[in-house]
């Protein structure tokens, strides 16, 4: 019989499967407090990086193919953590903050700080059009046995991608005004 206890993640987990490492951010999910914050500076930090090498629109396709990537190694590594929706799981962070980051820029650091903080807050408080989607597809009373982990994958990306368009709403108002 399988153990399906909960797993940490940590640094041997996140190299046992490749998945993993993506998920975990390539580490930036890693620390115990404020992981999906660690996540998103990271998805900041790659972002600048990429653009010293990609096109705009290259950078769109690496968003577009980390999205279905994303949602396996969210699916396989919360599955193998044995935990719906692991905070240590931050891709979602990452593509989603890629995405804001994509439609906001060229933009100087203090709308890139005000892009990163808000969609922060977004992620974190889950009020409104983001906790719904956190909501939508969660699974109360099932077991790791009985979970619909594609589902659960998904669910992982979701809130995330709703955050993304609740903070380019906003900045799009903004700029509008």
């Amino acid at each position: 019989m399988p153990d399906l206890s909960p797993r940490r993640a940590t640094v041997r987990f996140m190299f046992e499967h490749p998945a993993h490492l993506i998920a975990l951010g390539f580490g930036s999910g890693l620390p115990r407090r404020a992981p999906g914050t660690f996540g998103t500076l990271w998805a900041w930090a790659a972002y600048l990086a990429m653009q010293l090498w990609l096109s705009h629109a290259a950078i769109g396709w690496v968003i577009l193919a980390s999205l279905p990537i994303g949602w396996w190694a969210c699916t396989v590594t919360a599955r193998h953590m044995n935990v719906a929706d692991p905070g240590n799981i931050v891709w979602d962070e990452v593509v989603a903050f890629w995405i804001v980051l994509w439609l906001v820029m060229p933009a100087g650091l203090l709308m890139q700080l005000f892009a990163f903080a808000l969609f922060r807050l977004f992620d974190a408080v889950k009020r409104g059009p983001v906790g719904w989607a956190d909501q939508l597809f969660k699974q109360k009373d099932t077991t790791p046995e009985t979970m619909r982990w594609r589902a659960a994958g998904f669910g992982i990306l979701f809130d995330d991608l709703v955050a993304a368009f609740c903070t380019l709403l906003v900045i799009a108002v903004l700029r509008a005004w």
